[in-house]
């Protein structure tokens, strides 16, 4: 038996099974003393393996995202955001939205809490193995005008085609020229009823033109956007103006 239990850790180490090591003495004894079967002792052992797998994998997921920070769904305050609908935001998370490939917009000023409710449903795709990037609108910008200087646009286009879910945030913040509004209209088309996109603006839509400096290329690019889209609009205060005050006031 002693040798039949080294021999067994000896297989589990070249497996590299780590957990099912590290469990394989409590799962004996409990498999014993509860009288369990030889298949459901093996399937209590091979699930620790499993779990940490994809906890490992969900992690990693999350890390490739980009995301600026971890701020899930349960952090939201929906009791200061009372615009904000609960029982639409979780729906969200449950991913359908990307099965009918359409694109969700958070509109609203400054500070309440768009970027944490894209972020939010960014993390629910991540975590259930959706491929997911986020990136500022500006940096998106950048990164194709580097791109097309360097010949390689065409790829960098496909690289942020590819994502089945890509979250542009903070669009309206800083103008963007007319030729930058081309390269921001080709990835939009690119995912134009392939892929999800979520947006956060602070700008009514009324005025994309003005971010875009161009009338033609804004309405091409909305007219992509919002053609099977979600927007949410939030009316509210500010997060940020709020945590201030109430530092002020301690």
């Amino acid at each position: 038996m002693n040798s039949s239990y080294q021999q067994l850790m000896q297989n589990l180490e070249y497996l590299k099974l780590k957990q099912m090591i590290g469990h394989l003495g409590e799962t004996i004894d409990f498999g014993m003393s509860n009288q369990l079967s030889f298949v459901d002792t093996l399937l209590k052992l091979t699930n620790y393996e499993i779990d940490m797998r994809e906890k490992t994998m969900v992690n990693s997921m999350v890390k490739v995202g980009a995301f600026p920070h971890r701020k899930e769904i349960k952090d939201f305050d929906f009791n200061f955001q009372p615009s904000v609908n609960k029982q639409q935001i979780l729906d969200f998370t449950t991913l359908r939205f990307l099965e009918e490939k359409e694109n969700i917009v958070f509109l609203g000023p400054s500070g309440v809490g768009k970027t944490h409710l894209a972020t939010a449903i960014g993390i629910a795709a991540a975590k259930k193995r959706t491929s997911t990037y986020f990136i500022k609108c500006n940096e998106l910008i950048l990164q194709l005008k580097r791109a097309k200087l360097e010949n390689r646009l065409e790829s960098r286009l496909k690289h942020y085609g590819k994502y089945k879910l890509l979250i542009i945030d903070e669009i309206g913040y800083l103008p963007i020229d007319r030729e930058d509004a081309k390269l921001f209209f080709q990835l939009i088309d690119l995912r134009y009823e392939k892929k999800s996109t979520i947006l956060t603006t602070n700008v009514s839509f009324k005025q994309w033109d003005e971010v875009f400096q161009d009338t033609k290329i804004a309405n091409a690019i909305l007219d992509r956007v919002l053609h099977h889209a979600t927007v949410v609009n939030i009316i509210g205060d500010s997060y940020r103006i709020k945590n201030h005050l109430e530092k002020e006031n301690e």
